[in-house]
């Protein structure tokens, strides 16, 4: 036990699986080097992996929220097995780097998406580039998101983005509600260049950029890449991968 970690959400049934994990673990003897097993939802896993950012830990993460897309299904009966039958897959974040109205600059990374929303009842104008080339002069909407492959599922898939393969080395932009022009779906586009999208009316149109849930309100410029220097070390049951799981949402995608 002494190099295996546990982080557990603070609710009820995060803390009972927590103790049933502890004791079988201590009963089996079962120990793995720089392993760290994350108990709770999605947006616990994505809140410890930044904590966590250039520890090169591997996290495996058993799910005590809702959905739980990033998370493995706890398992009282296999836990050991399916801790030492794990897959393990490297995922990079998003970097998202935001120039708001004073002309301060604010840095975060996100794992799954960054979201572009509109700040008040007017909708965003938005201008989007990717490199030195122009996706989209001005796009009226409630606002705009960029999206990887692993959070290619999540909000993403709500606002009917396309679900992209994790090996895909692809990003997502979707808009949000789009009003002109009323039928732009948005683009994918390689991860290899940096996404720059522009308030086009910031006094009147206020916006806020969120790195998956961390928020800079009064944004004028956000430019957005992948941090291919970061990389974050997730396990998978062997029968339950992140790309299995990829693949069922793009089957049921397609037959909705």
């Amino acid at each position: 036990m002494k190099k295996i970690q546990i982080i557990s959400d603070k609710n009820l049934k995060s803390k009972k699986i927590k103790n049933s994990l502890v004791k079988i673990l201590r009963k089996s003897n079962f120990d793995r080097l720089n392993l760290s097993i994350v108990i709770g939802g999605d947006g616990f896993m994505l809140q410890t992996l930044k904590k966590n950012k250039g520890s090169k830990k591997f996290f495996y993460g058993i799910n005590s929220g809702n959905y739980g897309f990033l998370m493995n299904k706890f398992s009282s009966k296999n836990s050991v097995k399916n801790l030492k039958r794990a897959k393990m897959i490297s995922i990079s974040p998003l970097e998202m780097l935001v120039k708001n109205s004073k002309n301060q600059t604010k840095k975060y990374l996100a794992i799954n998406e960054v979201s572009i929303l509109r700040q008040s009842r007017q909708a965003a104008s938005l201008s989007i580039n990717y490199g030195s080339k122009k996706i989209i002069k001005e796009l009226v909407s409630d606002g705009v998101l960029v999206s990887t492959p692993a959070g290619s599922t999540a909000y993403n898939l709500s606002v009917r983005g396309p679900i992209l393969s994790l090996n895909s080395k692809k990003l997502s932009i979707s808009p949000i509600s789009p009003f002109r022009p009323r039928r732009w779906r948005g683009k994918i586009v390689s991860d290899k260049s940096k996404i720059i999208i522009k308030n086009l009316n910031p006094s009147k149109r206020p916006i806020s950029a969120v790195a998956d849930n961390i928020e800079v309100r009064n944004a004028k410029t956000v430019s957005v890449k992948t941090n291919q220097k970061v990389k974050f070390y997730l396990l998978y049951d062997k029968n339950r991968s992140l790309q299995k799981k990829i693949k069922l949402e793009q089957i049921r995608k397609e037959i909705n």
